[in-house]
């Protein structure tokens, strides 16, 4: 019987180095009669295909499975990670999985890729945040470098950062931490599932997973956004769900988070730039940005702030940075902000989604909220307009505030402080399209904001072969 004749979930490729350069697939079937899930291996029919089309699975299939002795959870057992190989001569692999409200990540090894030990512990797991979906574990240097490390690197060189996908809240949660190649464990620096938990994208974004590129030296997250549209348009589009923009990821100077930006191949689509002279944004400004495709462009833009004597202060009870932006959204003035951009806009203003922020005062040091607000952004009633937000560490003093955003017809990827924030909305939008849509920056504070650079590109379709 073949291991996953009901389905496949997700899998994750690994390259088998040092033994040679074979990529191996190591992913999740499903299996009849009880559709119970296991972990399956397929290796390429033809190596020499550049493209890696047709895949062969392996006899021995399944590799890794629930058994009365392991007593792992057999319908909350997949997606297994990229393998990495330590001196031991052992590969090691997570799979995601669940032992009632115990999130887990499993831990197996090998050491020929085919037979798998189950090892007598997960290398890490939390209580109460359910099963563990898509586990990605992956080293970075401490030196802040955009070059990405091999994944089986390890030593006093790097940090290990452990991402796993929460099926109850559809949130990608990672951590920072110690890995112990001798016990075979992860300490992270900090704590893992709480109001502040890290994560890669404050938005529309799961599923996640990074590969090492090679020839680049890059460490690259690739990631599926959901749908905010109803399941009747849905059906009626013929499609949901896309891939975002593939990002470059390392470890911010602070060794405290990571550092996400667009990869470098998506700057060859740029054409046609149109930028602003610096000027002051006053109160209840809106300046069009002309003469660029507003519903398919990469925008960034500076903020300087000179005067904070209109700032709010900040009350310690806005714990949820979320909710803090659905009360104060981009039509609620404030002291300093909101300004930012208002993008896939329409003639009138009917319809826009808002990207911003807003800057309290918190004692001696400043608080910055950075906001997706779609509560506008369709005449749609059947649309989930959500708004998210987060708070970014971010100096704006010493910093500046800067943002930058991918805008691509439904799709609006924000990132906040040079990548240290990103949120990514889906909007539908009934009458800001193609070339009825628009750009404008904004500002409903009450302190005036200095713009000190804008650039905005229309983008070329990309030609995917």
């Amino acid at each position: 019987m073949i291991s996953n004749a009901n389905g496949s979930f997700t899998g994750s490729t690994t390259i088998l180095l040092p033994q040679s350069y074979t990529p191996a697939i190591l992913f999740t079937g499903i299996t009849p009669p009880r559709n119970e899930q296991v972990q399956d291996l397929a290796f390429p029919k033809n190596s020499l295909d550049p493209y890696l089309k047709d895949w062969v699975l392996v006899p021995q299939n399944p590799l890794m499975y629930a058994t009365p002795q392991n007593q792992i959870n057999a319908t909350s057992f997949r997606d297994p990670s990229t393998a990495w190989f330590l001196p031991d001569g052992k590969w090691r692999v997570l799979v995601g999985s669940r032992k009632d409200r115990l999130g887990l990540a499993l831990l197996f090894r090998s050491k020929d890729f085919i037979n798998w030990e189950f090892a007598d512990h997960p290398l890490y797991s939390y209580p109460n945040t359910g099963m563990w979906e898509c586990p990605d574990f992956f080293p970075v240097y401490i030196n802040s470098t955009p070059m990405g490390a091999e994944t089986s690197t390890f030593g006093p060189t790097v940090k290990h950062v452990l991402k796993v996908s929460l099926d109850d809240n559809k949130r990608d949660i990672y951590t920072i931490g110690s890995y112990d190649i001798m016990s075979d464990a992860y300490t992270p620096d900090s704590g893992f599932e709480n109001i502040s938990s890290l994560r890669y994208d404050y938005g529309k974004y799961y599923a996640s997973k990074t590969f090492f590129d090679d020839r680049t030296k890059r460490r690259i997250l690739l990631s599926w956004i959901n749908e905010s549209s109803s399941l009747d348009d849905d059906m009626k589009k013929g499609w949901a769900g896309i891939h975002a923009v593939p990002r470059t990821v390392w470890l911010d100077i602070s060794g405290k988070q990571l550092i996400q930006w667009p990869i470098l191949e998506i700057e060859s689509l740029r054409q046609n730039p149109v930028t602003l002279p610096t000027q002051s944004l006053q109160q209840g400004s809106l300046i069009e940005i002309k003469g660029i495709t507003a519903a398919q462009a990469d925008v960034q833009i500076s903020f300087k702030i000179d005067d904070y004597n209109g700032i709010e202060n900040f009350d310690r009870s806005w714990s949820n940075p979320q909710l803090l932006c659905s009360q104060k959204g981009a039509s609620v003035n404030g002291g300093l902000g909101p300004f930012g951009l208002l993008t896939l806009a329409s003639m009138g203003l009917d319809e826009y989604t808002a990207v911003f922020f807003r800057v309290f005062k918190d004692s001696n040091n400043f608080k910055v909220l950075m906001c997706s607000d779609q509560s506008r952004s369709s005449l749609n009633p059947t649309t989930d307009k959500t708004t998210y937000g987060t708070f970014v560490n971010v100096d704006p003093i010493r910093d500046g505030l800067f943002m930058r955003i991918l805008i691509d017809h439904s799709v609006i990827e924000s990132f906040g402080a040079k990548g240290k924030s990103v949120i990514t909305a889906r909007v539908y939008p009934t009458l800001a399209l193609d070339d009825k849509a628009h750009l404008y920056a904004f500002n409903n504070g009450t302190t005036n904001v200095g713009i000190t650079s804008l650039i905005a590109w229309s983008m070329k379709k990309a030609n995917i072969a």
